[in-house]
């Protein structure tokens, strides 16, 4: 059986590089502080001293790193992948990064001859344990796995900025949030994801499964993507105003190049002075609104 390569220990990498070694995989492992490999090498992985051992020494080698940067790094850094791969040899990226990112590692893969694969994964350390996790793989539209990742996540995250809102508003209301979550369940909102992290949430715990630095990260790579694009503008001018705004979809099936809703509204002062020209009274009801609807949009813009 081919020995694989793994770079990056952390929560998802560690799951999945652990699910090879018990489906038979010989795999050899890296990660920038060697010492969270240790586990890995108990249950019978080797560990390479740098990314480019690893490529060195196995046909395919699978990365799973925290950001852009890091992915970068391991490809264009000294005793990178670039400094080992060649024909014969493959890089599978399963990174949530940009599709910039993405492409300018597919470009430099194969340039020394090597095959590429983006490849990132929608799932957290549950799935990953496992190996539920669904992959995103883009094959040689290099670019999309990466944006569909994006969008998944900024979906996910913007359910999770109200979902919190709601379980706060509840309780301040004197309402059960396990309550809360029993009527969220019965209803056409009901998801796997209210039902995994409300009990967690209503009992302040945490344990990280995914956690929230890498969520920002990628709203924040999503909001990028969405700059490309201002949709609910664009929506407006078309006469769909007074609809209700899922009637943005009208707008993506005619310009299949639209994206990213609020790309118009990241600025405070331009969200407050919108609001008159939509022939609203700045009401306290209002401003509540605008409190809520601000605060998640900057909720994803912190750098």
């Amino acid at each position: 059986m081919e020995e694989i390569g793994f770079l990056g220990m952390g929560i998802m990498g560690k799951a999945m590089a652990m699910n090879l070694l018990r489906h038979g995989f010989k795999v050899t492992v890296w990660n920038r502080t060697l010492s969270k490999c240790d586990e890995l090498k108990e249950h019978g992985a080797s560990v390479g001293e740098s990314p480019a051992a690893v490529v060195k020494k196995c046909k395919y080698t699978i990365g799973m790193l925290s950001d852009p940067p890091a992915a970068l790094s391991v490809v264009f850094d000294k005793n990178g992948i670039l400094e080992e791969i060649c024909s014969g040899k493959g890089y599978i990226d399963m990174s949530t990064v940009d599709a910039e990112t993405s492409t300018k590692i597919s470009e430099a893969v194969k340039e020394k001859g090597g095959d590429f694969l983006e490849g990132p994964v929608s799932g957290s350390k549950k799935p990953a344990e496992d190996g539920q996790l669904v992959i995103l793989a883009a094959g040689e539209k290099v670019g999309n796995g990466a944006k569909m990742k994006l969008v998944v996540n900024m979906i996910m995250g913007s359910m999770m900025n109200a979902f919190s809102e709601g379980l706060v508003l509840a309780d301040k209301s004197g309402l059960n949030p396990k309550t809360l979550l029993d009527v969220l369940d019965l209803g056409a909102i009901a998801n796997p994801m209210f039902k995994m992290k409300g009990p967690s949430m209503i009992q302040n715990s945490y344990n990280p499964a995914f956690p929230l630095k890498h969520q920002q990260k990628d709203m924040r790579l999503a909001l990028a993507l969405g700059d490309e694009n201002a949709v609910f503008k664009k929506a407006r001018s078309t006469g769909l105003g007074d609809l209700d705004f899922s009637a943005l979809l009208n707008i993506r099936l005619d310009d299949p190049e639209g994206s990213m809703p609020f790309s118009y509204y990241k600025n405070r002062a331009f969200f407050l002075a919108l609001i008159p020209r939509f022939g609203v009274e700045m009401t306290k009801n209002t401003r509540i609104l605008y409190y809520f609807v601000f605060n998640a949009i900057r909720c994803t813009s912190v750098d």
